[in-house]
C-alpha cells in the first residue's frame, strides 16, 4: 500500500520558525485537508513536500522512500503532483498544449516531437500517441472538450483553475497537492470543483492533500483535517471534531468569539 507521511518537519526563515515539528500520515486514496489562518505555514508544508524548500529537520516518506533532498522533478517522477495558489499555466498556449506539458516527466523524447519527426511506427511516435490519449482522457474527464483548442488566457478564471488541476493529473500522480484550488471562484464554480475533487478521488486512484480557506468545502469533502497556526499543530481529526475544537475556532475567529 502506498502510504504518505511527514515526520517532525521543521523549517525556519531568518530565524523565524515557519513550520515547527509537524507530523501527520495520510491514508491511501483519502482527502486530507490542512487548514489554518493566512501565514500559518500551510503552503510552506506543500513547498517542502514538492521539493521547492528543503526542511531543516524531518522526513517526508512516500512508499517507504524519504523525499527530502530530491529535486522537484524527481519528486514529480515518484508520483507527487501539485497545483498552486496563483495559476501556473502557460497563458499563451492552448489547453491541449498545457496538458501535454504535464506529461513531460514521462517523455523520453521532446514534448511535441514524437509523431511529427519520426514514422508512426517508431517508439517516439508511439510515445506521442500514448501521451495524447492520456490527455484526451483528462479532457473528457474534466469536461474541457469545448475549450481544448482555446488559449488559456481567454478562459474564465474557474476554467483556468480546472486546467491546472488537469495538468497535475497528466503527471499520473499517486499524491495530488491542491493549494487553495477554489480561490477566486464563484459559488457555482466551487460547487463544480467539489464534484471534480470527489470524482478524482474515486476514479483516479489518487491521494489528495488539500489546502483550502472555504470551510464549507473543507467540511464537505475531507476525510481528515489537520489544523495548524503559527507553524504548529493545533489538532487533527474528523471534520466534525475539528470544526468544534475551541483552539481551531479561536485561530479562525479571534479571542472575542
Amino acid at each position: 500500500m502506498d502510504h504518505f507521511k511527514v515526520e517532525e518537519l521543521c523549517i525556519a526563515f531568518g530565524g523565524l520558525k515557519a513550520v515547527n515539528n509537524i507530523s501527520f500520515s495520510v491514508d491511501k486514496n483519502s482527502i486530507f485537508s490542512i487548514i489554518g489562518p493566512n501565514g500559518s505555514g500551510k503552503t510552506t508544508i506543500f513547498n517542502m513536500i514538492s521539493g521547492i524548500y528543503k526542511p531543516d529537520l524531518g522526513r517526508i516518506l512516500f512508499a517507504g522512500e524519504d523525499l527530502v533532498g530530491l529535486t522537484p522533478d524527481r519528486i514529480a517522477r515518484r508520483g507527487v503532483a501539485r497545483t498552486f495558489q496563483n495559476i501556473e499555466l502557460f497563458s499563451n498556449a492552448t489547453v491541449m498544449d498545457n496538458l501535454l506539458l504535464g506529461r513531460h516527466i514521462h517523455m523520453k523524447t521532446g514534448v511535441f516531437t514524437g509523431a511529427f519527426l519520426w514514422g508512426r511506427g517508431s517508439s517516439a511516435a508511439q510515445e506521442e500517441i500514448r501521451n495524447r490519449e492520456i490527455v484526451e482522457g483528462i479532457i473528457d474527464f474534466l469536461d474541457l472538450q469545448s475549450v481544448r483548442n482555446h488559449f488559456v488566457a481567454s478562459l474564465p478564471y474557474g476554467k483556468r483553475k480546472l486546467v491546472e488541476v488537469g495538468r497535475a493529473l497528466a503527471v499520473e500522480p499517486k499524491i495530488l497537492l491542491l493549494d487553495e484550488p477554489s480561490a477566486g471562484m464563484n459559488t457555482e464554480e466551487k460547487q463544480d470543483l467539489n464534484i471534480w475533487i470527489k470524482d478524482i478521488q474515486a476514479e483516479c486512484d489518487v491521494t489528495i492533500l488539500l489546502i483550502e480557506h472555504d470551510m464549507n468545502m473543507i467540511m464537505g469533502i475531507s476525510d481528515r483535517i489537520f489544523a495548524i497556526n503559527h507553524g504548529e499543530k493545533i489538532m487533527e481529526g474528523l471534520p466534525q471534531e475539528v470544526q468544534s475544537h475551541p483552539e481551531v475556532i479561536k485561530a479562525y475567529l479571534g479571542e472575542e468569539h
